[in-house]
């Protein structure tokens, strides 16, 4: 008679298949024991001693800690008492210099060459070419910092060409034209070198001249302008010109010749004092002689254009004698503005009453009509006038110590 098996319920009956599978592993770690028995670890041999560090795995005490270990057992053992090993710490990262840290004594920027363009790219592989030998004569290390005021030819392309002959070339490009003023303003913001040098791209200035300006700077001025006493330009350029520095040196009461030259020597801190946008270019050496920088002339050579045409027109000028009086107000009453309207003001009010006062002393005592005297209007109108120029300079008073406006230029790529 068969035996009787428990009948099984649902549940135990995966339960037993997946025991049955797993006693059916010829391989599992169970079935093994007993007939072979595991080695005993002996206490010293668990781990090898500090000496044998390069037989522990990786992981323990890390991939430096081995390299440093490797690269002491090299050194020449020295008789010395062995210390016990500190837990690893790691090797912090060395911080990269800053700018400033590497300029040592013998590295140190000595010049800094400014030079706006605009579509002058036949002349800027010459230009480099006399720039470097004209540096090397004077000394010292330099840079050669090319702002390009949205050119629509090559000239990024032959700066990119520079760039990769010498080191010491720096370029910035614009996304559109934003004017000779701009471009300085830009390259001041990146020269780093005692003495800043600005120049033109198109050869008329001669960088020969670089070392005469670097010894006026030397013997005491913060500023120095060129001259360019014998002009290498028609007529059409040299008369109006110099109708338009004998006016702005009336105005500004700075005795230079030629305040429109290009070549110009400052030191590091007036371009970093000074504040150039608009047309102002032409009258940097008014501003810092207003900020209390000591400003000299000198005369330099000047080259007829070999490429291209000027950038510049007629209407250059009539823009200049505006930003002449834009200056003029900038400096002198910028911070003080009822002084310019009030004056104004006070005057005109003051002849309008004085003309109102006659009038109506005419009509009393000498029985003179003022219905047919247009004077009475005038009168009027100047004492209105009056008024409000006084307000006007309240007005810029109150802007002046509440507002300040800065403009960013935008920088299509830059070449460091």
């Amino acid at each position: 008679m068969a035996e009787e098996t428990p009948e099984q319920t649902p549940d135990q009956q995966p339960e037993q298949r997946q025991n049955a599978q797993k006693r059916e592993n010829p391989f599992r770690r169970k079935n093994f024991r007993g007939k072979y028995p595991r080695p005993e670890r002996k206490p010293e041999t668990e781990f090898a001693s500090l000496e044998k560090v390069d037989e522990l795995p990786v992981s323990i005490f890390g991939e430096e800690a081995v390299v440093e270990k490797k690269e002491t057992q090299k050194q020449p053992a020295q008789p010395q008492q062995r210390q016990p090993r500190q837990p690893h710490q790691p090797r912090l990262q060395q911080q990269p210099r800053q700018p400033h840290e590497q300029k040592q004594s013998g590295n140190r920027l000595t010049v800094s060459v400014v030079i706006p363009l605009l579509n002058e790219e036949e002349s800027l592989r010459d230009l480099h070419d006399q720039l470097k030998n004209a540096l090397a004569r004077v000394g010292g290390n330099y840079e050669l910092i090319f702002v390009d005021d949205g050119s629509t030819d090559n000239s990024f392309k032959v700066l990119r060409e520079l760039k990769s002959r010498n080191p010491r070339v720096k370029a910035i490009r614009f996304r559109r034209n934003y004017g000779k003023s701009a471009a300085l303003q830009v390259g001041f913001q990146k020269a780093q070198g005692e003495f800043v040098i600005t120049m033109d791209a198109d050869l008329q200035d001669d960088p020969a001249e670089i070392s005469n300006l670097i010894k006026e700077l030397r013997s005491g001025y913060d500023v120095v302008s060129g001259w360019k006493k014998k002009r290498k330009d028609p007529l059409g350029k040299t008369i109006p010109s110099k109708f338009f520095n004998f006016v702005t040196a009336k105005v500004t009461g700075i005795k230079i010749h030629d305040f429109n030259c290009g070549l110009k020597g400052y030191k590091l801190d007036v371009v970093k004092s000074v504040n150039v946008y608009g047309e102002l270019h032409r009258y940097i050496p008014a501003l810092a002689h207003w900020a209390g920088f000591r400003v000299g002339e000198t005369v330099v050579n000047h080259r007829p254009r070999r490429y291209g045409r000027t950038k510049f027109g007629m209407a250059r000028y009539s823009r200049g004698f505006l930003d002449l009086l834009t200056v003029v107000f900038t400096t002198r009453y910028f911070s003080r503005p009822l002084h310019l309207f009030g004056g104004w003001g006070i005057f005109s009010t003051l002849a309008g009453l004085i003309t109102s006062g006659w009038l109506i002393y005419e009509k009393y005592m000498n029985d003179q009509p003022l219905s047919n005297r247009p004077l009475f209007i005038v009168a009027l109108i100047m004492v209105i006038v009056g008024v409000q120029f006084v307000s006007m300079g309240l007005l810029g008073e109150l802007i002046t110590k509440n507002q300040h406006l800065e403009k960013e230029y935008s920088v299509r790529e830059e070449i460091n």
